[in-house]
């Protein structure tokens, strides 16, 4: 089997289906060999039946990282102290740790050194992200409100004084802070967001 070929293929992460295309095999065959390729290290599975590249992966960009992010739970988009820091509005900057917001489950996914951890939120909450770069992530009002949302239900540790208000739009949060629960105002309340707006 010639692993050069799946050198070709040109996508972030690939299926079974696609080795099957690029080995000219069934569709059984490429699972065989999909696992062979995770066993000798050459590619890695991120998900059933999706793989990328083990020497991808190591060289992966932190929005390549987001994609698969993405990919591991549907529907799901970056949010929390992730977002936060992608948008530099905080400090505390998160190596190896990817957090991400959906409404099916709570889960931790590890893929090699990288840990990708999903809070389930109220599905009335699941909106205020957009698609950039290839994958979809929380405004930094959104991803803020998240985080006290979370934390006023006791399910996330946050300090929103490592954040830097002047780079939020208060009159955004306040506006959004409507479609949250009561504990989450109080905590807005409490932490000086909703008097500044």
């Amino acid at each position: 089997m010639n692993y050069a070929k799946i050198n070709l293929l040109n996508k972030l992460y690939f299926s079974y289906r696609d080795i099957s295309r690029a080995f000219g095999i069934s569709a059984g065959s490429a699972r065989v060999a999909a696992t062979r390729l995770v066993k000798s290290g050459d590619i890695t599975r991120v998900k059933r039946d999706f793989y990328i590249l083990s020497q991808r992966w190591s060289s992966a960009s932190l929005e390549d990282r987001f994609i698969l992010a993405n990919l591991l739970q549907v529907p799901s988009y970056i949010s929390l102290m992730t977002a936060l820091s992608y948008y530099e509005i905080t400090t505390q900057l998160q190596r190896d740790f990817i957090e991400s917001v959906g409404y099916y489950r709570t889960k931790l996914v590890e893929v090699k050194e990288t840990s990708f951890n999903y809070s389930k939120i109220n599905r009335k909450l699941y909106f205020g992200f957009a698609k950039i770069k290839g994958f979809f992530i929380a405004s930094p009002e959104k991803a803020f409100l998240d985080a006290i949302y979370l934390k006023s239900l006791k399910k996330y540790n946050f300090d929103p004084t490592s954040i830097d208000p002047d780079k939020l739009d208060v009159k955004r949060i306040k506006l959004i802070s409507g479609k949250y629960p009561l504990s989450t105002r109080k905590l807005l309340l409490k932490y000086g967001y909703l008097k500044k707006a």
